[in-house]
């Protein structure tokens, strides 16, 4: 396989869109990714998280260590497109990119396959289910990850919306916590003509989420940038002659900081248990998809600043944090290091758009990027 030739790596990317995997069901995307990487000879291939793969270059136990990580899972979303590497899979595609991340990664290992690291390590890490945020714990609390201590770590996304190629970062903070809440409403049925004989939690349910619209801080540049989404409910059956006795509220809760998430959740459940004392009804809440706060090391941040302008590529420091959620931010509260963006083009349609499709032009210079992050660091 000539490692040289950069359609090889447009190929696998749309190979991967055609047959995408949600998260954790990643099976046939993983050995795709080992049979395209294996002959670009890292010293070790292991299977890690379940569906994910890590890969080490460089074998110095004693100089630095770094790590990049790509995510290769997709979305329960159903393609519209009708381009020749459309979703083979219905219902699921690839409406993140993580199909160019992947094939941003594999072209750095054959970069490395060529000249790997003289001094110290790099590993990079193929890593499963990031759009539920269970992807990077697994990978964290593989066994087969203990032993690696990287001294940086790197990832990226691609951006739909900047200029084609431009490199956008910031330190601090660049993707918020996120985090979903359940509440569950436990009433009592009625004849619908009967109401006052059972407990209807329609109404309770209403004032929650208009109480929880009061907490909201939309600003992404404040510090005290709280966004409340509700995403899903449900109330009672499709029986008109029965007065409901059970309903559902599902939010997904942002904030720029851990910290503030704890507080947010704090307030949001005090308003919760506020409203239901007295009323009858049973409350039980559980929390899921949880994604930690990526917070860019400063220095790190320089480095890809550094890397992007002597590689001339455009680059720009963005003011305020993104407002998706990023599970990489549990590899940032562990290990120093940053997550940067590169621009898809001012077209492109938007990230988890039925229409979406990774800008094959990115995996190029994204993969020189991250090789020069790597020379930097091990020179």
């Amino acid at each position: 396989m000539p490692a040289e030739n950069p359609d090889l790596f447009v190929a696998f990317r749309r190979e991967l869109h055609r047959f995408p995997e949600i998260s954790t069901h990643e099976f046939a995307t993983q050995q795709r990714i080992k049979a395209f990487v294996s002959p670009f000879n890292p010293v070790k291939l292991t299977e890690v998280g379940n569906t994910g793969l890590l890969l080490q270059y460089g074998t110095d136990l004693s100089g630095p260590v770094t790590l990049i990580r790509a995510d290769i899972d997709a979305l329960p979303i159903h393609e519209v497109n009708e381009f020749a590497h459309k979703s083979l899979h219905k219902g699921v595609s690839h409406k993140c990119g993580h199909d160019g991340h992947t094939a941003i990664l594999a072209r750095l290992a054959s970069f490395l396959s060529r000249k790997p690291p003289a001094k110290g390590r790099v590993y990079l890490v193929f890593q499963p289910a990031e759009e539920t945020g269970q992807g990077a714990e697994a990978v964290l609390q593989d066994p087969a990850f203990a032993s690696i201590r990287p001294d940086q770590v790197f990832a990226l996304h691609n951006l739909p919306g900047y200029p084609q190629g431009v490199i956008v970062c910031r330190p601090g903070d660049f993707t918020p916590a996120v985090k979903s809440l359940i509440v569950k409403f436990k009433g009592n049925v009625s004849h619908a003509a009967e109401p006052e004989k059972g407990t209807n939690p329609a109404y309770l349910m209403a004032l929650f989420m208009l109480a929880s619209k009061e907490l909201e801080n939309t600003d992404p540049g404040s510090d005290e940038f709280a966004l409340l989404t509700p995403v899903y409910s449900t109330l009672g059956e499709k029986s008109y002659g029965v007065s409901a006795g059970y309903g559902e509220v599902h939010l997904t809760l942002r904030t720029r900081t851990n910290q503030q998430m704890d507080v947010l959740t704090d307030r949001l459940l005090t308003t919760l248990s506020n409203l239901c004392a007295g009323s009858g009804i049973a409350i039980e809440t559980a929390t899921t998809e949880a994604f930690f706060a990526n917070q860019n090391d400063p220095d790190a941040v320089e480095q890809i600043r550094t890397s992007a302008l002597q590689l001339g590529f455009p680059y720009l420091e963005k003011q305020e944090p993104f407002k998706w959620g990023e599970d990489f931010g549990l590899f940032t509260q562990h290990h120093k290091g940053a997550m940067f963006g590169i621009g898809a083009g001012e077209q492109s349609p938007a990230l988890h758009n039925d229409d979406y499709d990774f800008n094959d032009n990115l995996i190029e210079p994204a993969a020189r990027l991250f090789l020069a992050l790597i020379e930097d660091h091990h020179a």
